[in-house]
């Protein structure tokens, strides 16, 4: 009876096909993976079907030797299709996406900690959310933790699905007000949603409220991950529902957690503090500016600008070159400026009534929010004039004083962002305790007026708006324009569409739409052929990446706030934009100079700072005294006998303004200063380049060269009878898909029939697909670009590419199928290559090494448990020569490597051929030795290598970290797998 193996790393045979046996057993059935690596086929599989493995070495039977290009495209393959890399980075084997190196440095961070405790504070557009994965991605791969928990706003939450499940392989279910009831069905009794569903993107103010707090913190996963974390904790001592809630869930030492925010700091000491202490008590008292309390928290925080990583070690990012910033000053049209005119007048008014102290509070609120609706549009306006304030509801002047500057001044870190961009309404008409009506006439024929005054004809900033998106789109730029409230972004829409007909596309994105459909509009748009005009509230400044198709900015409303002008802009001038510069237009009107001064005290300052400290420094406090100085200088004014009716105001003579002014640039460039002084320290974390560099070479030499795999993808698909023509949009190319075999077009997703596309095993297609539309069951072109920006349905030349990997994994399973026809078969496992470059017969094997990785672990195991145990593998080329006396000797691994590179003469003949490889296999067994002394060889290499990026750092205790150091091993699994065979010669015949 056939003994059957069981130890993890060991080969058998069962249902057809070759498989590894992996750790963990179930009720005595052997848990096991499919020999090329695709882990969506892992499965249990019983004692009595195993048998001994049908893999073996290659045997030179006819069609089994090939060339020089066949034997490389079987090299390159196995790189490609392995996802178990051996070395410390486990993860970067199986995600399809190719990180930048400058994004690897955090993952770098968190291996060196038991615990990863970790903020990311990376400037705008950098690719934080891949950081944040890359390292959810290595823990779950390690074993570190088993589900994970993104904290995140609504808006927010579709886009970290979409990420995780596109690039990284990571299903996860949404916890919205808006799911929450449809995902309790499935959750069985005694269970709560995170225990059911082990991967979670959840809306934090969803989460917060008292009565889900609570399950949440008992049942949260072991990897937690919060996206824009400085909303997550308030100004000064202030404690919000978000902050507690992190407090709560931090308190468990072995919680792994991520802090995710482009402005760390937020403009306060003490809300950095409170931020930094999630991480590590320890770290509140942390002082910045002291160069010892730097070094600990940069154990912690890692914060780039783009001067730092546009190139980082040897390769450049193409981030857009530049921003081209224009202010676009109107001037209001003649019935418009008397519109503007007469509502100031009656605000003031309404300021000056001697009412109580809570309906002073109301009224104010009210008119500032009613003149930012008339200055946005005719459209804001009428509908603000029509609808009850929000700040209606309050019952204390301290509570309309919230709800008023939420509202009016755009503090969106207090709450939630949803919900702002709807018109705030007004109070204005309540019945005093007079009884006076006059007020709600006075609305009604403000409302009546502000319809009239709708389109190009009154509203000028409208024209400006329909000239310069023409200008936009004539220079080659499709542009966002962002309104602050929902009737404007539909008045605007509507206009544009009107003004530009066939030329272009327009659409509106709002937050009427739920944040799940807004995705959809974006994509729905972006498909039609042609050029683009988006129009959007706030709901899409942040988090949603934007740049494929646009690729400039026009800012149609003025914000208050100014981090939310680099927050819109963020959307296109990030990664991955193609055009070498990026666009942005500020409209402001020149009559009451209110939004003149925002733009020169706020915006213009906040770019000034930002390019002088190269990261974002919010305005202290949200800028919230200056606008209440200008909202008093402009509503109180006239006491002395100015005109009410009077537009122009000159803002430079009121002293409480100027003192304002001057008194937010001394604690904002006051903020500056102290940034600067600790930007570098946190730009690479303690990490030596050195360091980095030398642990992401050996990772580049294990997954492929970009121009090998570019070159691998096209000549396979050449191979196996594809057109492939060169792409006259890009450096890529277009391969026809018809001529493929079956076998491949079905793992790429491409059927001929729509039931195959749904049937059970169907592969999923690389391309994505537009919700609720089935797959196309068609003959298709594939389309590969060789850098991202990638278009939906086509591809980048990557590694961790779907069609890439799917093209290299048949690749890999043809050469080993001997049923097969040779034009199925475009490797080989054998061949012989005639070239100038050696001048003895050499030998090049290509060999796969498994290896039983042991890893100490990350969270908390009960007494005596063993250490994680993983399986790994590794492809490893060795060669050999014949020198002059007849005997062997090894090429080191630099002249092993120079081999790949040798020219190939010209075919040698089929008897020399078959003498060669018939000598070459009858060697096999004298090399039997060798072969394993070289893997263990490769397993202390692991070993180093592990240990290197989790040597004891900092707050772990050297005595700890050699602990765990120690408990890393590395032991080859079983006997190597002999994929190739291949024999250089200089001349017919072969050197001695």
């Amino acid at each position: 009876m056939t003994t059957v193996p069981r130890a993890p790393g060991d080969l058998v045979s069962a249902r057809g096909r070759d498989w590894v046996v992996l750790p963990g057993a179930l009720d005595g059935l052997v848990i096991a993976q499919p020999l090329d690596g695709d882990r969506e086929f892992i499965t249990a599989l019983f004692p009595h079907e195993i048998k001994e493995p049908g893999f073996g070495p290659p045997r030179a039977v006819d069609g089994e030797i090939g060339d020089f290009a066949s034997a490389g495209l079987l090299r390159t393959a196995l790189r490609i299709a392995a996802t178990h890399g051996a070395g410390p980075f486990r993860s970067l084997a199986s995600i399809a996406v190719q990180p930048r190196q400058y994004q690897l440095v955090p993952l770098m961070m968190a291996l060196r900690m038991d615990t990863v405790r970790l903020l990311i504070g990376d400037d705008v557009g950098i690719g934080k959310t891949i950081e944040a994965a890359l390292i959810a991605k290595e823990l779950i791969e390690q074993g570190s933790t088993t589900g994970m928990a993104v904290l995140c706003s609504p808006a927010l939450a579709e886009q970290w699905q979409s990420e995780l499940r596109e690039k990284f392989g990571m299903e996860s279910e949404l916890v919205l007000p808006s799911t929450a009831a449809r995902l309790q069905k499935g959750v069985e009794a005694g269970q709560t949603l995170f225990e059911r569903y082990p991967c979670t993107i959840v809306s934090t103010d969803f989460i917060k409220q008292p009565d889900r707090r609570e399950a949440f913190s008992r049942t949260c996963p072991d990897l937690l991950i919060v996206d824009e974390a400085h909303t997550c904790v308030g100004a000064g001592t202030g404690h919000q529902q978000r902050y507690e809630l992190l407090r709560t869930l931090a308190e468990k030492k072995t919680r792994h957690l991520v802090l995710v925010t482009a402005t760390p700091h937020s403009g306060d000491a003490q809300a950095f503090a409170k931020l930094t202490s999630l991480l590590d008590p320890g770290l509140q008292a942390l002082d910045p500016t002291v160069p010892a309390h730097r070094d600990r928290l940069a154990r912690h925080f890692v914060q780039r600008r783009r001067r730092d990583i546009r190139r980082y070690l040897d390769e450049d990012t193409p981030f857009p070159r530049d921003r081209k910033l224009r202010p676009a000053p109107y001037q209001l049209g003649t019935e418009y400026a008397r519109f503007v005119a007469d509502v100031l007048a009656f605000a003031r008014e309404q300021v000056r009534r001697p009412d109580g102290a809570l309906r002073q509070r109301l009224t104010w609120w009210s008119v500032l929010a009613l003149l930012r609706c008339v200055l946005s549009s005719p459209a804001a306006a009428a509908e603000t004039l029509k609808v009850r304030a929000a700040v209606g509801a309050a019952r204390t002047p301290e509570e309309a004083e919230k709800l008023g500057r939420r509202a009016v001044l755009e503090l969106t870190d207090d709450e939630a962002n949803e919900g702002l961009d709807a018109v705030p309404g007004s109070v204005l008409d309540d019945d005093d305790e007079t009884g006076s009506r006059a007020g709600s006439r006075k609305l009604t024929e403000f409302a009546e007026r502000a319809a009239l005054l709708a389109g190009p004809e009154h509203d000028t900033k409208l024209a400006f708006l329909v000239d310069a998106v023409k200008g936009l789109l004539v220079d080659g730029y499709d542009p966002i324009v962002f309104c602050r409230y929902i009737p404007t972004a539909e008045y605007v829409a509507e206009h544009l569409a009107e003004a530009l007909g066939r030329s272009a596309h327009v659409d509106a994105v709002t937050g009427k739409l739920h944040p799940d459909a807004r995705q959809a509009r974006i994509d729905e748009l972006t498909s039609k052929r042609g050029r683009h005009v988006l129009v959007a509230t706030d709901c899409l400044s942040e988090g949603v990446n934007l740049q494929e198709h646009f690729g400039a900015v026009v800012h149609y409303d003025l914000s208050w706030n100014p981090t939310r002008h680099e927050q819109r802009e963020g959307r296109v001038d990030r990664f991955g934009q193609p055009r070498e510069n990026v666009r942005a237009l500020t409209l402001y009107d020149t009559d009451t100079g209110i939004d003149g001064l925002v733009l020169d005290v706020l915006i213009r300052k906040h770019r000034e700072i930002a390019e002088q400290v190269g990261v974002i420094v919010p305005v202290p406090d949200g800028g919230a005294g200056v606008l209440q100085a200008l909202s008093k200088a402009l509503l109180l004014r006239g006491r002395e006998g100015a005109s009410d009716g009077q537009l122009t105001l000159d803002f430079d003579t009121n002293e409480l303004f100027g003192h304002a002014r001057r008194q937010l640039e001394t604690e904002w460039e006051s903020a500056a200063d102290r940034e600067s002084k600790v930007l570098t320290k946190f730009a690479h974390s303690g990490l030596r380049p050195d360091d980095v560099q030398a642990e992401l070479d050996a990772l580049r030499q294990a997954l492929g060269d970009p121009a090998d795999i570019a070159a691998f993808t096209r000549e396979s698909l050449k191979a196996l009878g594809s057109a492939v023509r060169p792409d006259t949009r890009s450096t890529g190319f277009t391969a026809p898909a018809g001529a493929l075999p079956r076998g491949l077009r079905h793992a790429l997703g491409i059927y001929e029939e729509f039931d195959q596309a749904l049937g059970p095993g169907a592969a999923q297609a690389p391309a994505r697909t537009p919700k609720g539309k089935a797959r196309k069951p068609a003959t298709e072109n594939l389309v590969f670009h060789q850098d991202l920006p990638v278009p939906a349905g086509e591809h980048a030349l990557f590694r961790t590419d779907p069609a890439v990997r799917a093209v290299a994994r048949y690749v890999l399973d043809s050469a080993l199928d001997k049923e097969l026809s040779d034009n199925d078969r475009p490797a080989r496992r054998l061949g012989v290559i005639r070239t100038p470059d050696v001048d003895h017969r050499t030998v090049l094997l290509l060999v796969r090494y498994r290896f039983r990785l042991t890893l100490p672990h990350r969270r908390a195991a009960p007494a005596g448990d063993k250490p994680d145990e993983l399986v790994a593998e590794d492809a490893q080329l060795l060669a050999w020569r014949n020198d002059p006396e007849g005997g062997r000797v090894w090429l080191s691994d630099e002249k092993t490597a120079q081999l790949l590179l040798a020219s190939p003469d010209r075919n040698t003949n089929l008897s020399m051929r078959g003498q060669q490889i018939d000598r070459a296999l009858e060697e096999l067994d004298e090399v039997r030795d060798h072969l394993r002394t070289h893997g263990e060889q490769v397993a202390r290499r692991l070993e180093a290598a592990h240990q290197r990026v989790r040597e004891a750092a900092g707050e772990r205790g050297r005595a700890r970290g050699a602990a765990a150091v120690r408990s890393i091993t590395a032991v080859p699994a079983g006997e190597p797998d002999l994929l190739g065979v291949y024999v250089y010669v200089k001349r017919p015949g072969g050197s001695r």
